[in-house]
């Protein structure tokens, strides 16, 4: 499985929207509004409506902060970032194991993020949870950093046993559907970037940004 873990947002941004998230009172509302059928089941935690000023703001916050990074918008070629929301786990809430729909109202889930927003030793337990072959991962990171994976793998978040964890979940839609043609373009492009800035731009490169483009037109949606 190829996942990426990179910093979003600045920690002191995070822990902004962190305080906004804690002071909003009334726009909190029960995760399985949003579950499919088997999800709502294994699904207990608490979502702010997507529909509230606070959320739209936020959202579009984290939205232009994806697009505007040259390293995540070539590992996942977004064609829709969509259905961004903000959650928080108190004592006793968690996720169990399931797998994200591939196709929502909002569009389809070819990847899957989250956005850590409050610091690690904020709460206990809390880890989100990606299964492998041979072993689950146990993702916790600082206030600010993300993690992007393909929503086809199976994953879960641990029972928080103490404090708050807030977080920024979401999916994109990729130009590129397939997992394992969009991490060779991935390296290809991260490949080629990386001569650029080494040696300059040369025929040689101008052959494999070519040959780069033509397959992304090739391969994508």
């Amino acid at each position: 499985m190829e996942y990426l873990t990179h910093a979003l947002l600045e920690r002191s941004d995070a822990l902004q929207i962190t305080q906004k998230l804690k002071a909003e009172k009334s726009c909190w509302e029960d995760g399985k509004k949003t579950a499919g059928s088997h999800a709502a089941k294994i699904k207990n935690n608490f979502q702010l409506d997507k529909k509230s000023n606070i959320s739209n703001e936020l959202k579009d916050l984290v939205i232009n902060r994806i697009l505007s990074n040259p390293l995540l918008k070539s590992f996942t070629l977004p064609s829709l970032i969509h259905g961004v929301m903000f959650t928080k786990s108190l004592v006793g809430n968690g996720y169990g194991k399931h797998i994200d729909n591939p196709y929502m109202p909002s569009g389809r889930s070819d990847l899957s993020f989250t956005v850590f927003l409050n610091e690690p030793e904020d709460y206990q337990g809390g880890e989100l949870c990606i299964e492998t072959v041979n072993k689950t991962e146990q993702i916790k990171l600082s206030a600010g950093e993300m993690i992007i994976y393909p929503s086809t793998q199976l994953h879960s978040v641990n029972e928080v046993n103490k404090g708050e964890r807030y977080v920024c979940v979401g999916w994109i839609q990729s130009y590129i559907q397939s997992n394992e043609e969009r991490n060779y373009l991935f390296g290809l492009d991260a490949g080629a970037k990386g001569l650029l800035a080494k040696h300059g731009r040369s025929e040689e490169l101008d052959l494999i940004f070519q040959a780069y483009s033509n397959l992304l037109r090739r391969l994508g949606d």
